[in-house]
């Protein structure tokens, strides 16, 4: 084990027995607050540091192992328990490698999801809409909560622009990989002669802000207009001034709501779209120096970047990020995009760990 790690997992140790401490006392419990944040640490540490005892057991094995073996008598038997010790020894320490990788602090939030057409016309909005029912599709399947914000039709069907709120455990963590650039080849129903066509959209995925003090929107800097409501919604919302745009001043960012039956309802909505792109642009400006040095394996997430294909005269979707293709193209799109996601964390949590291998 690597004197760096070894050093992290002592202080983790040590930092166990005085929260313990500090729990068993009786003034724990007079500040609620303090006693919360103490158990939730309790909570993260302790698992850490179970295992790290059991490789300092391990360890302490070995080298009892290794003292038998100087017995004639008993050398094939400590060999046996140095080898089977080292094996375990072993597994351990990849285990406390993986449990002391830093955590991203957006991985547990809901996310907004939004999907734009892009280039290709018509068909450009039909593929956003295949794109955006595909992660539906694959919200059903974990049981995620989706809640549309806001949407813009395409012509032809499809979405010239779709936003979503998905609402789930762990949505960011799963999904954060897929903001880019995605891109169809196939032919399309509005083609006459059969002709492959080449278009694209993009997606963004945005943790969601708290609620409090994460980020700070000053009336000052917002302009909010309302304008009457067009498209699908029945008498209601196209007889009133209920859909919102939020223009944010200092940034130029700027987000539409009109799918909710209210006026406040839609302001709500926007507001959080809001928060969470702010918050986007906040977090990618602190990390560009850190991306710049070293570029994740998974990409940079930008939406400029092309990170997949989706080819369907040839039934494969191709991760370009980390040359994964699958044919099964089907199954994907009807929201079954588990292996992709799955590849993407693995690819991730690989670098990470060869980023710690590097330290100390």
């Amino acid at each position: 084990m690597k004197p760096s790690i070894a050093s992290k997992l002592a202080q983790l140790a040590d930092r166990l027995d005085e929260v313990t401490r500090l729990l068993s006392t009786e003034q724990a419990t007079r500040d609620m607050e303090g006693f919360r944040k103490l158990n939730r640490e309790r909570a993260e540490i302790e698992p850490v540091v179970e295992v790290y005892h059991a490789y300092q057991a391990c360890q302490a094995d070995i080298a009892t192992a290794l003292e038998m073996s100087s017995d004639p008598d008993m050398r094939e038997f400590a060999d046996t328990e140095v080898k089977a010790g080292r094996e375990r020894q072993e597994t351990l320490v990849a285990e406390l490698q993986k449990m002391l990788l830093p955590k991203d602090p957006n991985d547990d939030r809901n996310v907004f999801l939004e999907v734009r057409a892009g280039t290709g016309g018509d068909e450009a909005a039909i593929f956003a809409g295949d794109i955006f029912r595909m992660y539906m599709r694959f919200a059903e399947r974990r049981r995620w909560q989706v809640e549309i914000i806001s949407e813009s039709l395409g012509e032809m069907g499809g979405y010239k622009e779709v936003i979503a709120r998905l609402i789930g455990q762990g949505a960011y963590s799963v999904l954060k990989f897929e903001s880019g650039v995605h891109r169809v080849q196939r032919v399309p129903a509005t083609e006459t002669q059969g002709r492959i066509h080449t278009s694209a959209c993009t997606v963004a995925i945005l943790p969601e802000a708290d609620e409090v003090g994460e980020v700070e929107l000053n009336p000052a800097d917002m302009r909010i207009d309302t304008f009457r409501a067009s498209g699908a919604g029945g008498q209601h919302i196209n007889k009133t001034d209920s859909a919102v745009r939020i223009t944010h001043i200092p940034t130029g960012t700027v987000v539409e709501c009109q799918d909710g039956r209210s006026q406040h309802q839609n302001k709500a909505q926007a507001l959080r779209v809001l928060a969470a792109r702010i918050k986007a642009k906040e977090e990618q400006a602190a990390h560009s120096k850190v991306a710049a040095e070293r570029k994740s394996l998974v990409g940079s997430g930008d939406r400029s970047e092309r990170i997949r294909t989706y080819n369907f005269p040839q039934g494969r979707v191709t991760d370009h990020r980390i040359n994964l293709t699958l044919y099964k193209m089907d199954h994907i799109m009807d929201g079954d995009i588990s292996e992709l996601t799955n590849a993407l964390m693995a690819e991730h949590q690989a670098e990470l760990l060869a980023a710690l291998a590097q330290e100390g």
